[in-house]
């Protein structure tokens, strides 16, 4: 198994996480009163992502930005989102582990590369409206309490 393969199998993993516990209010959230979208915002951006790299893996190249989360206010809407966009990447890696060539190779690096660029600004949105995280998530990023 690639590096990127495990270590995007584990962003994603980490990603959802952050979205399980959450209150729905906490989907509205803004990056306390710095210019930002919400939280819903940057959950529809994860999916949007994964969305669209996932068809840029099939094609070898990139297709554009699609996003099927419409309700990114609706925390059952991201959970399935979220959950459809992960399962979608990880049959792909599943499916072509041995067929991993250096355009999906780079096209895997890019979408770890946007998943864990999202985990920085979620830290931020959660520090800022006093969220707690994960055990997991804060364990892979050593926030303390």
């Amino acid at each position: 198994m690639s590096i990127i393969v495990e270590r995007l199998r584990r962003a994603v993993d980490l990603t959802d996480g952050l979205a399980a516990d959450l209150l729905p209010s906490a989907l509205m959230a803004h990056n306390g009163a710095a210019r930002s979208n919400t939280i819903g915002g940057q959950f529809w951006c994860v999916v949007g992502a994964r969305e669209s790299y996932a068809r840029a893996f099939d094609a070898r190249a990139w297709q554009g930005f699609t996003c099927s989360l419409t309700e990114p206010a609706s925390l059952p809407s991201v959970h399935a989102a979220l959950a459809s966009s992960r399962d979608d990447i990880l049959v792909r890696l599943s499916a072509a582990e041995a067929a991993i060539d250096p355009a999906r190779d780079a096209i895997l690096a890019d979408l770890l590369e946007h998943e864990v660029q999202h985990h920085g600004q979620l830290i931020r949105f959660f520090y800022a409206n006093d969220l707690s995280f994960p055990t997991s998530f804060a364990a892979r990023y050593a926030l303390g309490a």
